[in-house]
């Protein structure tokens, strides 16, 4: 099966050096000079510096070179770029061909996860998501990963991770898509929290709260959407939460961190090139959360913090003045 990675960022990066480690693969990159960087020096120094790529991988700024002859996709464009890449790649997909959404995040224009957007703009096209805890400079280093494909086509999600496995890099399958998007683009907004916590310097007790509390959130707006809990109980959603949360590589922590210690997002952001998702995210997630009755205290406070110029001190204290409730999971 040849399969082509759109999007040369960290994380296409690394899912292409796993595609062609198991087959063929081809990478478009919208910079130019990237596919030219990792066709030339098989590496990709803008977005995943000092990882030597294979050296069979291809890298074009084409693309109707990339998707020509291609049986499968993996759409890793960030969330907030998904629907223009994928109107383009609706021009020179053939029909029929799967393609596997990557993205973590949920549309901020229109509240909609990644899935309803693939739907409007590629619907001749099985869909199913990947997800679940992952730096991408460890997966191209080829060191152990566990990730989550879940689709509701049937047999799209075995065909894939039987395609995409590696000694390495294992896939676990479902048929509950939506929970594995939830988990993706919800950890996002509350790894920023957990930054947060970490850089304002309020413990550890304080981050295994924050964690627990956002799982909840996570599950109870997952059930609204008709996600199991299950999904978000295991690598797509608790999986990828604590990752996110503790890792020192998670950016959305980082940007959490530097928040905590008093700078701006447009100080803490400054000179990257990087997508902090979390961001982008966490006004649509409450927005879509509040149309269905979803309480979700900890994504409103870093909406309020990263979109609106909340202060910390003022979060944590409209977080701890809440009243006395039972711990619900629902």
């Amino acid at each position: 099966m040849r399969v082509a990675v759109i999007g040369a960022g960290a994380w296409g990066t690394a899912l292409a050096q796993v595609a062609i480690g198991a087959g063929d693969a081809i990478l478009w990159a919208r910079e130019k000079e990237v596919a030219a960087e990792i066709a030339v020096d098989h590496e990709n120094a803008s977005f995943l510096p000092g990882i030597k790529l294979d050296p069979k991988l291809r890298a074009t700024g084409d693309l109707g070179e990339a998707t020509k002859g291609a049986e499968a996709v993996l759409l890793v464009v960030p969330a907030q770029f998904l629907r223009m890449v994928a109107r383009d790649l609706a021009r020179t997909l053939a029909a029929n061909v799967p393609v596997v959404l990557c993205a973590k995040g949920i549309e901020a224009t229109s509240g909609a996860l990644m899935t309803e957007v693939a739907a409007e703009t590629l619907p001749r096209h099985p869909l199913a998501v990947l997800s679940g805890p992952s730096f991408a400079h460890e997966v191209a280093k080829g060191l152990p990963t566990a990730l989550v494909i879940a689709s509701a086509v049937d047999g799209l999600a075995e065909t894939m991770a039987t395609r995409l496995a590696r000694p390495t890099f294992r896939l676990y399958v479902s048929d509950d898509p939506v929970g594995a998007e939830i988990g993706g683009a919800v950890k996002n907004v509350l790894a920023i929290a957990a930054g947060i916590v970490e850089g304002a310097g309020l413990g550890d007790n304080a981050r295994a709260a924050m964690i627990t509390r956002g799982l909840a959130e996570m599950i109870r707006l997952g059930n609204a959407l008709g996600a199991r809990p299950e999904t978000l109980s295991g690598l797509a959603g608790m999986g990828d939460l604590v990752l996110t949360c503790t890792g020192a590589s998670s950016r959305n922590h980082r940007l959490g961190v530097a928040l905590g210690k008093g700078q701006t997002v447009a100080e803490a952001t400054s000179g990257s090139r990087a997508v902090v998702e979390g961001v982008a995210s966490a006004h649509p997630v409450r927005a879509r959360a509040k149309r269905l009755g979803v309480e979700m205290p900890l994504v409103e406070a870093v909406d309020d913090v990263v979109n609106a110029g909340l202060s910390v001190k003022e979060a944590m204290q409209r977080l701890l003045g809440r009243p006395p409730k039972a711990e619900v999971w629902s």
